[in-house]
Parts: C-alpha cells; sequence; structure tokens
C-alpha cells in the first residue's frame, strides 16, 4: 500500500545545496560543534518536512554528513534531536528511519491541534493584545494561493504556520507556544505530502479572518470556537483522501 509522502515516481524535489555548512570542524573559523549540530538539525528536518527524505526512507550517518556538510558527531546530535520531533527513528546498527504517517496519526495530530489552538484561541481574545502582532495577522489572514500551482502553496504553508503560531504568541503561554511549534512542524510535513496525492487543502482566508475578528472583539468564545471548525473543516476530507494511500 502507497505511505503519504513516499517517494514519487516522477520529480521530487532537489536536494538543497548545504554549502553553507561549514565541511569540518575548524578552530580558526569558530565554528562550534552545538551551532554545526543546529545547522545541520534545521537543513534536515527541513527535508524532511518537505518531502526530500520520503517516509520511510533510510539514511545512513556517512551519507547524511557529506550531504550537510558535516562531521559525523553532528549528524548523530541532529537525529537524536529530529527522533525527539517524530520525524526520524533511530535503529541501533541499522541506521536512521523517515517516519511514517498513519491514519491514527493524523487522527491524533487534528485531536491535539483542537486542544491547543483553541486554548490559545481563547487566550489570545482575553489577554492578547498586542497591536504589532494583530497587524502582522491581519496580513497572514489574507495569503491565498493558486490551486496547483506548487509555489504559491508552498508560500501559503509558511504563511499559515506563522498564522498559527502568532495566535500562540498573543495568548501569552510559552507552553502551549512549544505545543502549536510542534503540532505545525507534523502539520507541515502532512500537507506537503497531501501535494503528492493532489490535495492542495481549503482556501482558509475567511476563516482567519473570522478568528482574528473575534480576538480582536474580545469574545474568547467565539475565537475558540471558530478555531475548532477551522481545524476541523478539512479533517474528514484528509482523512477521506488518506486511508487510500495510509495503513
Amino acid at each position: 500500500m502507497q505511505k503519504l509522502g513516499k517517494k514519487r515516481s516522477g520529480p521530487r524535489p532537489g536536494r538543497r545545496d548545504h554549502q553553507s555548512l561549514p565541511a569540518r570542524l575548524s578552530p580558526s573559523r569558530k565554528t562550534s560543534t552545538d551551532s554545526l549540530s543546529q545547522r545541520v538539525y534545521q537543513a534536515l528536518k527541513r527535508d524532511i518536512i518537505t518531502g526530500v527524505h520520503p517516509s520511510g526512507e533510510a539514511l545512513g550517518e556517512k551519507d547524511l554528513a557529506r550531504q550537510y556538510s558535516s562531521s559525523r558527531t553532528p549528524v548523530r546530535e541532529a537525529a537524536l534531536r529530529l527522533q525527539q520531533d517524530h520525524l526520524l527513528k533511530i535503529i541501533p546498527n541499522r541506521g536512521y528511519f523517515i517516519t511514517k504517517i498513519s491514519v491514527q496519526d493524523l487522527t491524533d495530530l487534528y485531536d491535539y491541534r483542537a486542544a491547543v489552538e483553541c486554548a490559545c484561541a481563547d487566550l489570545a481574545a482575553r489577554k492578547g493584545m498586542n497591536p504589532a502582532l494583530l497587524e502582522r495577522l491581519e496580513e497572514l489572514a489574507n495569503t491565498e494561493y493558486r490551486i496547483s500551482d506548487r509555489k504559491s502553496y508552498e508560500n501559503f504553508i509558511w504563511k499559515d504556520t506563522e498564522f498559527h503560531l502568532n495566535i500562540a504568541r498573543l495568548a501569552r503561554n510559552h507552553l502551549l507556544l512549544q505545543a502549536v511549534e510542534a503540532a505545525r512542524c507534523q502539520m507541515e510535513r502532512i500537507m506537503y505530502a497531501a501535494i503528492d496525492i493532489g490535495y492542495y487543502g481549503e482556501l482558509p482566508g475567511s476563516e482567519h479572518r473570522g478568528i482574528l475578528d473575534a480576538i480582536k472583539k474580545r469574545d474568547s468564545q467565539a475565537a475558540r470556537q471558530l478555531m475548532y471548525d477551522h481545524i476541523f473543516g478539512s479533517r474528514h476530507k484528509v482523512l477521506q483522501l488518506a486511508s487510500g494511500h495510509l495503513r
């Protein structure tokens, strides 16, 4: 059975140019293991999310070090963090494997998002009057994309994530913000994978504007309900599409 995010028979996104990462640690370049590990982590994480490394792919530590212009220690440290993010699984003596996404994973993610992000919308309406953030949210709420235009949809994915993170920032609760960041990491991966089965999602502009309007009016109950409707609005269709591609 084909997996969501499985390697496609057609062209796949090109691997990124990681030449900006130092080829080796050198005191003269003042590059610490920690900073190099962070760079490898961010680059590999982005490549997993965007499908450069598809679901189920096996990755070797030596190959990753070469690809990301690093030594093996930063790769190993990045892999440990990515395992905590549920993006990669480390199997001793075998290597690293990109985690697969199941129907149950999708169901759990939507339930988790509803619990966390509805609370963020509620708190944002109660205490989130930050003029700069509200102005930025207004811009983000009007982001659109063109169906079957991958580039415009990728731009929307970034903006959609920023919108949801900024709602969490308005809630002024760092634990909720961390939870939304974790959820968006998984959500972005699903949104990229869905492109490959022909689903670009719904156009959420009016829903985003409705949530933002409720927050501005300090209507916490409406903000919570609108966020709930927004999250679950696409859930049924995503699960329906995924059921033919997941087990």
